[in-house]
């Protein structure tokens, strides 16, 4: 069947985002008559600009106070463009009851969340484990075969690099240091965090050449971080933070979604890896994994109810060791 104008629902969280993007140019290349048309928060709108595959973007708010207004406001917009495809990559009920009120013929997406009766065709959720870029490319197989080998898509213009070199450069680091960004946070909860401690032993032991910016959305993330460090958190854009991370040399990052972004834009990195399962969410054909597999992991829990034993058995010198900073 064709279809004319197809909307799909993104992820809500950066990193999901990011495993999504190989959707997207594999909806044009099944329909390449169609609009596509990402439907998203707006910070995923910024971080989707330019990705192939997407013609056009809408997006709403993810206000708690504004939730119900923006989601009967998102169905009236979805129903005067005449979608007539709806992909959901989210599962929730509230995106799939959008779908349903938009009047949009078939909507497409996993059956969860008690939301089988408002999707057209629900989808059974992977009985394997795998990768989460393939669970969101497996949504497509009913139109057809869809990329074995997907590989992720962002998008930094040399405009927004050469701000970014000038971002730095005014916090002091100068054009000939080698740039290592570490990510110490995670949105998600402490439980993803390898101890601050560790990261602090493991920017003692780097050479002055070597110049290391911290990333982060809150200000805690840097407190207790060496003088050295080059604090930005809390001070870019997401558009910012996808072009020094661009420009950087290596990251060193727990599981997170600034994680999924240098692995997007193919830069070496350490991803850190304790109570998530770096089989379903390590970055995607890209850096090193460093991951203890204990019993208790993975739990998916935000913070540690034991010993935090899947991150302290991770030891700053086989950090250092896997640093590709040569």
């Amino acid at each position: 069947m064709e279809y004319t104008t197809i909307v799909i629902r993104c992820p809500n969280w950066i990193g999901d985002a990011v495993m999504a993007t190989p959707v997207f140019p594999e909806v044009k290349r099944l329909f390449p008559n169609a609009t596509c048309i990402a439907l998203s928060s707006e910070p995923i709108a910024q971080l989707l600009q330019g990705v192939p595959g997407i013609d056009e973007h809408i997006h709403f708010s993810r206000e708690k106070e504004r939730k119900r207004a923006e989601e009967q406001r998102m169905a009236q917009v979805l129903k005067n463009r005449r979608c007539d495809l709806g992909i959901l990559l989210t599962r929730s009920f509230s995106s799939a009851w959008m779908m349903w009120r938009a009047n949009i013929s078939c909507r497409i997406g996993y059956n969860d969340h008690f939301r089988k009766f408002l999707l057209s065709h629900p989808l059974p959720l992977p009985k394997h484990e795998q990768h989460d870029v393939f669970t969101y490319l497996d949504i497509l197989k009913p139109f057809g075969e869809v990329d074995k080998e997907p590989q992720l898509h962002l998008n930094v213009t040399d405009e927004e690099k050469g701000s970014a070199r000038a971002l730095l450069h005014a916090n002091g680091v100068n054009p000939g240091q080698k740039i290592l960004v570490v990510n110490p946070g995670a949105a998600y909860g402490s439980a993803k965090c390898w101890p601050k401690s560790s990261f602090c032993a493991v920017i003692n032991a780097l050479g002055e050449d070597i110049a290391v910016v911290c990333i982060g959305n809150t200000k805690e993330v840097a407190i207790g971080l060496p003088e050295r460090v080059v604090d930005l958190t809390q001070k870019t854009s997401l558009r910012d933070l996808l072009a020094v991370i661009s420009i950087s040399d290596s990251i060193l990052t727990n599981d997170s979604g600034p994680m999924h972004i240098a692995a997007a834009l193919k830069k070496p990195l350490v991803a850190l890896f304790g109570s998530t399962n770096p089989r379903r969410t390590g970055p995607w054909n890209q850096g090193t994994v460093i991951y203890k597999d204990v019993e208790c992991s993975p739990c998916y829990k935000r913070e540690c109810p034991k010993d935090f034993r899947c991150m302290t058995q991770i030891t700053p010198e086989e950090v250092l060791e896997k640093l590709d900073l040569c």
